[in-house]
């Protein structure tokens, strides 16, 4: 059940684990403060909108790190109609050098990185591929796990037949693994920390899912009961570690789910 600010009403909560997403030793900590303001429309526009709502979290000659609001594309879609996304909005308002380097689902928030240069791009997109990143996502989830961590090593494809989703395939399925940890326990759901080792798409939605914990809000995923708990997608990319490409230096982003 919700409450009039959007929040769940939830039972006694537990907290069985404090603390950061990840270790971060040799990181040059860079945080953010919770941003709670009201979801974006759902509507696409066929124009590229200003930056409003699009906090920056860090910003040098060589990467832009952005707090990407839900509801918004990381790349420009096939249709008009979809023009309107992250990219667009900083090539249109002062960093028209901007080059994405990886991306989030339209509904999923959080942070994210892009290029400012050719080889700062190349260098970022390396450390993507080679996962030589650190990531962590915030996440509520429907039910509660028995244990308070645990890892989901299944392969996952695309299914045409019911797209965009994906699905759990032992047979012709991708490598996929994600590791897991509960954060607060609350009711008929509970707070995650979710840590992607592999990068599939829909990996952490469809994971979850898998174990019989769809995220809340999950319009693609959830039952019924699970999708009306939360007006949004429950999926905040929380953390983010890299090198930076320029100066070699060990950086970490810090941005906290905003539900």
């Amino acid at each position: 059940m919700l409450n009039r600010n959007g929040g769940l009403i939830g039972r006694h909560c537990i907290y069985p684990y404090v603390g950061g997403a990840l270790a971060a030793t040799g990181f040059k900590s860079i945080a953010a403060k919770a941003d709670r303001r009201p979801t974006p429309s759902t509507e696409k526009t066929t124009h590229s909108m200003p930056l409003s709502q699009i906090e920056i979290l860090h910003q040098d000659a060589a990467l832009l790190v952005i707090n990407k609001p839900t509801l918004l594309l990381s790349v420009p879609g096939r249709a008009e109609d979809n023009r309107d996304c992250l990219v667009t909005r900083l090539q249109d308002n002062g960093f028209p050098e901007a080059r994405i380097v990886h991306r989030l689902d339209w509904e999923t928030s959080g942070i994210i990185v892009l290029a400012r240069d050719p080889d700062s791009h190349r260098e970022l997109s390396r450390q993507f591929h080679d996962r030589e990143t650190e990531k962590a996502y915030t996440a509520l989830c429907w039910g509660q796990p028995e244990q308070d961590s645990g890892s989901i090593d299944l392969p996952l494809r695309y299914d045409p037949p019911t797209k965009p989703r994906h699905v759990v395939d032992h047979e012709v399925g991708k490598h996929a693994l994600t590791h897991w940890r509960v954060l607060e326990r609350c009711g008929d759901y509970c707070r995650v920390e979710l840590t992607p080792i592999t990068g599939r798409s829909h990996q952490l939605r469809v994971h979850m899912l898998s174990i019989g914990h769809p995220l809340l809000g999950d319009a693609l995923y959830a039952p019924p009961l699970a999708l009306a708990a939360y007006p949004r997608l429950c999926l905040h990319a929380s953390m983010l570690g890299l090198t930076h490409p320029q100066s070699g230096e060990r950086l970490r982003f810090d941005c906290p789910a905003p539900f």
